[in-house]
Order: C-alpha cells, then sequence, then structure tokens
C-alpha cells in the first residue's frame, strides 16, 4: 500500500488531461446537470438549519433543558456522520445517481416525521434520519460534481455545492420568518391543525421532491461507469458533457479507467498506512473537515434566534438578525465562486482564517460586555452593532474561504483509486466535529458566551496553521493527476 497520497500533478499531466485543456468549450449542459447534482446541498443546508425558528417552541412544547435541546439539535449531525460514511460504499456500489434518489426518499419522510413528532424522543429519531440523508448529500454532491466537471472550471462548479448549502440556509431562515410571521408567532398560530414550527420543518418536502426528480435525469458520473467497465456508456456521457469528440472522449475514459482498480471496489482499508495509521493525505483532509466545523459557523446558524434574543434583542429582531446573517453568506458565496479558480485554494482557506480569527475575537469582546438592565441582558452603546458586525464579518470570511473550498478540495485532493471512500471517512469527520460543536454549545453559553467564541477564534488560527504547512494546491489540477508518490 501506498504510504503517501499528495494531490501534486504529475510532470508533464496536463498534456493530455481527461476533460482537455482549458480551451475546450464547456457545454450549458454540465454546468445544468452541476445544479442539478447540487440541489443536495441545498436540502443539507435546509434541513439543518431550519430548526433554527423552531427551537424556542420546542424547548417550551417538550420542556427541554440546555443538554437535551443540544441533543435535538446535534443528533442531526450525528445522522449525518453515520450517512457520510454509507454514501461513498453505496456511491461506489449502486452509482451516484441511484443513491441520491435514495437521499430524496429519506429526506422527504424525515420532514414529514419532525413536523407531527409527538415528543423528545420522536423528534430526536426523525432528526438523526433527516441527518442520515443530510451524510448522503454530503458526500454525492462534490463527489458526483467533481467527476463530471472540466478540470479548468472544476472549482467553480464544485462550488456550487457550498452555493446550494447556503441557499438551503437562507430558505429555512426565510421559510421560517415567513411562516411565524403569517401565523402570527412561531407557536402561536395554526394551519390544518398544526402550528407554525411543524410546518417550518414539513416545508422541506418540497425541494426534497425536486432532488428526487432530478437523480432520475441526470446521468451517472463517467468516471463511475470507467470504474465499473461500462467503457461505452462512459464514452456517450463524457462526450456530451465536455463537448468532445467520440475518439477523444474514449482516450479520456481510458485514462480513468487505468487510475482506478477494476478488480474490487475500494474499501476503507486502502486508506491506512503502516506508519501513521491513515494516508497523509487523508489525515489532511480529515483536518480540514474538522476545522470546517469547529470554527463554530454552526453556531451563527442554528442557535441564532434565541442567541440575540438572549442578548436584549426581540423575537421578530432575532428573525431578521438570522436572515441578514443568511443573505451576507449567499452573497459571499457567490465571491468565493468567482474566486476559486482564479485565487486558488490554498490561498482562499489562508485569508479567510485569518479573517475568522480576528471576527471571533471581536464577537467574544462584544459578548463580554452584556449587562444586565432590567432583568434581561443587553449589549450596551456600540457593542451591540460591533458585535453584530463581527458576527456578519466572520460569516464572510468563512462563506469566501472555508465553507466552498473545503468541500471543493476533499472532492479533488484525492486519488481515483480511493476518493469515494476518502470523501466518505472526511465528510464523516466534519459531521462528528459538528456533533461536538453542537452538544458543546448550549452549555458553554451557559457559563461563558464570550468565552465560547474565545475557543472558536483558537480553532480558527489552527486552522490556518494546518493550511500553511500541510495543505496541497489542486487548482486546475485533472483528477486523474492527483497521484501517489513513495512506498
Amino acid at each position: 500500500m501506498s504510504d503517501k497520497y499528495t494531490a501534486v500533478a504529475a510532470p508533464g499531466a496536463q498534456a493530455g488531461s481527461v476533460a482537455g485543456s482549458e480551451a475546450r468549450t464547456t457545454s450549458r449542459r454540465v454546468v445544468l446537470i452541476s445544479i442539478a447534482g447540487a440541489v443536495g446541498g441545498f436540502l443539507f443546508g435546509f434541513d439543518t438549519a431550519v430548526i433554527n425558528g423552531a427551537v424556542d417552541p420546542i424547548v417550551a412544547n417538550f420542556r427541554l433543558n440546555s443538554v437535551s435541546l443540544g441533543v435535538v439539535v446535534a443528533i442531526t449531525l450525528f445522522g449525518a456522520a453515520a450517512g457520510s460514511l454509507l454514501a461513498g460504499w453505496l456511491a461506489d456500489r449502486m452509482g451516484r445517481t441511484r443513491v441520491m434518489g435514495v437521499a430524496a426518499l429519506v429526506f422527504v419522510a424525515s420532514a414529514i416525521g419532525c413536523g407531527v413528532s409527538s415528543g423528545f424522543w420522536d423528534l430526536a429519531a426523525w432528526r438523526l434520519l433527516t441527518g442520515v440523508a443530510v451524510g448522503f448529500a454530503t458526500v454525492l454532491g462534490p463527489l458526483y460534481i467533481s467527476e463530471i466537471a472540466p478540470a479548468a472550471i472544476r472549482g467553480r462548479l464544485s462550488s456550487l455545492q457550498q452555493m446550494a448549502i447556503v441557499l438551503g440556509i437562507f430558505a429555512a431562515l426565510l421559510s421560517d420568518t415567513l411562516i411565524a410571521a403569517l401565523l402570527g408567532g412561531a407557536d402561536a398560530g395554526a394551519f390544518l391543525g398544526l402550528p407554525a414550527w411543524r410546518w417550518m420543518f414539513i416545508a422541506g418536502v418540497v425541494p426534497a421532491l425536486v432532488y428526487g426528480a432530478l437523480s432520475v435525469l441526470i446521468p451517472e458520473s463517467p468516471r463511475y461507469l470507467a470504474a465499473r467497465g461500462r467503457q461505452e456508456e462512459a464514452v456517450r456521457v463524457l462526450a456530451g458533457l465536455h463537448t468532445i469528440s467520440p475518439e477523444q472522449a474514449g482516450r479520456d475514459v481510458e485514462r480513468m479507467g487505468a487510475t482506478v482498480p477494476r478488480e474490487r471496489r475500494p474499501r476503507f482499508r486502502d486508506l491506512l498506512s503502516r506508519r501513521t495509521g491513515f494516508l497523509p493525505i487523508v489525515w489532511i483532509g480529515a483536518g480540514l473537515a474538522a476545522f470546517q466545523a469547529l470554527v463554530g459557523i454552526d453556531v451563527i446558524f442554528y442557535y441564532s434566534n434565541s442567541l440575540w434574543k438572549s442578548v436584549g434583542f426581540g423575537e421578530s429582531a432575532s428573525f431578521g438578525l438570522s436572515v441578514l446573517s443568511s443573505l451576507v453568506n449567499v452573497v459571499s458565496t457567490i465571491a468565493a465562486i468567482a474566486l476559486i479558480d482564479r485565487v486558488g485554494r490554498r490561498r482562499l482557506l489562508l485569508i479567510g482564517s485569518a479573517g475568522m480569527a480576528v471576527s471571533l475575537v471581536l464577537v467574544s469582546v462584544g459578548f463580554s460586555q452584556s449587562v444586565l438592565a432590567s432583568g434581561e441582558l443587553t449589549l450596551p452603546g456600540a457593542w451591540g452593532p460591533l458585535t453584530l458586525l463581527g458576527a456578519n464579518v466572520f460569516v464572510v470570511c468563512f462563506a469566501v474561504s472555508w465553507g466552498p473550498v473545503v468541500w471543493v478540495l476533499l472532492g479533488e485532493m484525492f486519488p481515483n483509486s480511493i476518493r469515494g471512500v476518502a470523501l466518505a471517512l472526511t465528510a464523516s469527520v466534519n459531521w462528528i466535529a459538528g456533533v461536538v460543536l453542537n452538544l458543546s454549545f448550549p452549555s458553554m453559553r451557559e457559563v461563558s458566551l464570550s468565552g465560547s467564541y474565545a475557543v472558536y477564534a483558537v480553532m480558527a488560527v489552527l486552522s490556518w496553521l494546518l493550511v500553511y504547512f500541510c495543505v496541497p494546491e489542486t487548482t486546475n489540477r485533472e483528477l486523474e493527476d492527483m497521484s501517489a508518490e513513495g512506498r
């Protein structure tokens, strides 16, 4: 077994690269199909963030304490960790698009289940199932898009996954706000016998049905087809996607097939090394995945309503501030898509880590200034606007760097022979880190809200060190050029 995988191109590899040179015209079809493949990311964002508007009604109706609230929020991430591990295995056996269809069915069932849940354990079980579907989407989006995209624009197309995630978060927070407004409050009004907070969950059925329909319409990944020995089908799909001749597509497919073991399917043991436990490139990927969660971005989108209310903002203002942060996230991700293939993955991550560290320190200092006034916590003077500014600067720094770039890197930094299982493992690490974050935050903020953000600032500094010393650049490299070095 190779002891080291590195994401660098072999000398002269660009001359015969799989999708051809940058001069090739990318068909509109590959862009549209990439968008369709990213719809799972929309559901990822929607179904994880939709609980934001329902946190307070759930606490009141099911009589939850800080620990049980943390379980309800974090159990989705635990399910996603399990779903991520399972998704890579299934995708290598059933195909990328078929597993997308399975995920869509699970999204539909869990959205309805959460909406009609009768108690803590019921809701927790459905949120766990939601997480399994989210874990599928976490792996399938980057995997599928990276395998169909030409190298010259793979960063931009792969960033569509993150764009879909932030749009899903925005849609969830916006729909929460609209449903609460239409029904007179998150727990006050009712429609067809169900209060507003339950409809917030059920709304997820609509995008899930769209995802299921698209999974039937889009073609299978040509790299998956080549790995399964379905050469003619792979040639036909690749030629249609990249608008190239069948002859060129045939040469490209032949090269794809040469980089994957046909005699057996990838296994998790292929990620292991006798000297370091896992292959070094897998450790790097796991570090990236962990820090993406541990810098604290989930706190902004899963707890922001109750967070802003806890320091003196009313319900309406808290909903508005949550939507504002989500909108900032969307706009910043658009900027990331424009920059990722020009600036490069590594440089964006370094800039983002530095910006996150500074803004998180500002938020930490801001919350440390909160005072008790008329029995309620408030942020006095300019500290309210400054803390809000720091939170949104943090969102900007994350959204232009660690949000999209990590998923792009995880989709392309591993060799073909281990990509599916390596991406599954690292995505699972991301969700496990998210579980730790979301389980710990409700209790941490009771001890010290400012201290919580200081911890996230430290994580941002550590993320900068990881990128600076360990992360390779993958911009403009073909997937077949992510080669193994050393024995």
